[in-house]
């Protein structure tokens, strides 16, 4: 028999055995859907964390002095990055990343609007057109800089949402327009942010950013240090954009060939990056679950191909007396085996794919076909099947032709 004959036979015997083939092809698909289903999960959930990270600003990089704010880097500080500095780089780089200048004002200011006043708890910052954008922050009502708003040195501020809770009883459009007072310095208020919430002790909700010229203005100094910071439009462009913000920083230093690097560069990404490398230990995990199950299903799949030979040993004999040799009975039986293993494959792959497509659901993302698992487990059903069906086909084809012939 040619290949397509021995898959024709396979499937008239599993049709002739409907509820034990049904049996057997559920575990099959159940332990490749095990395998596959949590390996698409786990890749669906750093996918959305990563779309969701991305739009928070976690493909971003900040330039700052060697020693600042970071353990390990050695004693010695570098310079702080000037004005100057930063506004040349930005001019340079701008058209490779979307760059950004941060100024930070301090913390636990008191706001005031009228007779009213907050308590000691905002923070107020300098910053440019590109700094919200790269943070994934929207403007709610309003609108935030401009470049000439950035450079002009208006007295205009962007404000969170509890400077709007506690002055406007929550009402963003009575707060345009309004203006404010923080360090006895009187700003007009031309946009609101959307709620953030807090993040690693920090509140957007709790920010007033105003324009970096007017920071540098009212509370620059030789020794303040102005915080670059670069959007990347795609993970994958990270290192390479990098390399080239690092040589492009350099002659802005002053900095001679051989000269090591006074500042240093560092990801916003490394949350990201670290759910990435746990997941190993899940993708581990979930490869263990899946194949134990497929170990089940293979031992269930041999067994029943043990008990179809005993049970169509007269047929094997019939086979062997009109002239089939001890290989065609082997294909035949590892072709069944091996088409059993793939029919379940497929409805293990079918219900893998409705667990990804649930969690992309559940989690609000994007789904992304996991073309790869699905390659992997084809492959891991043909082997399951060709290590299930070769003991049973060994045994169907070295039966004895005329001891079959009479089996009842």
């Amino acid at each position: 028999m040619n290949f397509l004959e021995n898959i024709f036979v396979a499937l008239r015997s599993l049709r002739a055995n409907l509820l034990r083939a049904f049996l057997t092809l559920m575990m099959i698909a159940f332990g490749i859907m095990a395998l596959v289903g949590i390996l698409t999960a786990i890749d669906q959930v750093i996918y959305s964390l990563n779309d969701n990270f991305s739009s928070l600003g976690a493909n971003t990089f900040s330039i700052r002095p060697v020693g600042q704010g970071v353990r390990g880097e050695g004693s010695k500080r570098g310079d702080v990055i000037s004005y100057k500095q930063a506004i040349q780089f930005k001019s340079v780089f701008d058209e490779v990343g979307a760059t950004s200048v941060y100024l930070g004002c301090g913390g636990s200011k008191v706001v005031r609007y009228k007779d009213d006043k907050t308590d000691p708890v905002y923070n107020i910052a300098g910053i440019d057109e590109q700094f919200l954008q790269n943070r994934g922050v929207d403007i709610e009502i309003g609108r935030g800089f401009s470049q000439t708003d950035a450079l002009g040195g208006d007295n205009i501020a962007v404000v969170g949402r509890d400077v709007v809770k506690k002055f406007f009883d929550k009402n963003n459009e009575a707060a345009l327009g309004q203006q404010i007072s923080v360090d006895n310095r009187r700003y007009t208020i031309i946009g609101v942010m959307e709620s953030r919430g807090k993040s690693n002790g920090n509140s957007e909700d709790e920010s007033i950013y105003i324009p970096i010229y007017t920071a540098k203005r009212y509370y620059g100094s030789s020794n303040m240090n102005y915080r670059i910071e670069v959007g990347v439009a795609k993970q994958e462009l990270m290192e390479g954009t990098i390399a080239a913000a690092t040589g492009a920083f350099r002659p802005i230093r002053g900095l001679k060939a051989g000269q090591k690097n006074d500042f240093v560069v560092r990801k916003s990404d490394g949350l990201v990056q670290m759910i990435k490398e746990n997941t190993v230990s899940l993708r581990g995990g979930a490869v263990a679950i899946g194949l134990m199950t497929l170990l089940g299903a293979a031992i269930g799949l041999m067994n029943i191909m043990l008990v179809s030979v005993t049970e169509r040993t007269r047929e094997i004999g019939v086979r062997k007396a009109l002239g089939a040799k001890n290989k065609n009975i082997l294909v035949q039986f590892l072709t069944e085996a091996i088409v059993m293993c793939q029919i379940g494959g497929f409805v293990g792959i079918f219900l893998a794919l409705l667990v990804g497509l649930g969690i992309s659901w559940f989690l609000g993302g994007g789904f992304v076909m996991p073309w790869g698992w699905i390659g992997i487990a084809f492959l891991v059903s043909f082997i399951t099947g060709l290590l299930a069906g070769i003991l049973p086909a060994r045994k169907a084809a070295r039966l004895d032709p005329i001891e079959s012939l009479r089996y009842e």
